[in-house]
């Protein structure tokens, strides 16, 4: 069976405001990448806290992380000692043909075999926390259902997803002690897990200068606002 190919964009260190607004406007822009799906490394030039886009800014927080509303779904999520990426599904693809919880579950899936593999132990989350406050959650704190955990509950790793016409936005963390505290092995040990998973290899990518402008942009006028993350307001 010939391997799927999809992109791979190991991406730099940016600021908070930056990394999301990156996201939104790759998945705007998935028909750059020639129906292919598109993979995302990245890092935090700083300690952060992402949240989701329908929760209560986190502003308690604010002394000693940044924070940044997230275009996708979820609760709060630190960013000091995780890996982040993103996928981007194009239209048309079989993953779009999954249901919302299956489609986030098949990327964890993935992560699971792997880390199996390699020792860790880990298993998916069948249930999630009863009685969480949407509003208010803590991703790392209250586990959903297909997340990735140990066996005593703590969280390994958890996502949010974004559904449009232009495809799916899957934003992922995952906690480097699932990999000893090493951010290059827990990299490998993400890309290693899709190819095995999906059946695929990888092209290295890399966004055009428009795409990179364009986030730039939308980084000051939206992700970097207190309209946006305190108020959830944004006017185009």
């Amino acid at each position: 069976m010939t391997e799927e190919k999809w992109l791979y964009w190991c991406d730099t260190v940016h600021d908070p405001y930056f990394n999301m607004s990156m996201d939104e406007v790759l998945l705007s822009n998935s028909a750059l990448q020639e129906n292919r799906v598109l993979v995302r490394i990245y890092r935090w030039d700083r300690p952060s806290v992402s949240f989701g886009s329908a929760q209560i800014c986190p502003q308690e927080l604010a002394d000693k992380y940044t924070l940044v509303r997230r275009p996708t779904g979820g609760g709060v999520v630190y960013h000091d000692v995780d890996l982040t990426y993103t996928v981007v599904v194009p239209p048309g693809h079989s993953i779009m043909q999954l249901d919302r919880m299956e489609s986030y579950k098949v990327f964890h899936e993935a992560l699971l075999m792997k880390m199996t593999e390699d020792g860790v132990e880990a298993v998916l989350e069948n249930h999630g926390t009863d009685h969480v406050d949407r509003a208010t959650m803590q991703c790392f704190v209250s586990p959903s259902r297909f997340d990735l955990v140990a066996p005593s509950g703590s969280k390994y790793a958890g996502a949010a997803q974004r559904r449009t016409r232009m495809g799916i936005l899957h934003q992922g963390s995952i906690k480097l002690e699932a990999a000893g505290g090493s951010w290059e092995k827990l990299q490998q040990e993400l890309l290693e897990s899709l190819k095995l998973k999906f059946n695929i290899d990888f092209i290295p990518w890399q966004p055009p200068q428009p795409v990179i402008d364009e986030a730039e942009k939308l980084a000051r006028i939206k992700y970097a606002t207190d309209k946006w993350n305190i108020n959830h307001e944004f006017d185009i």
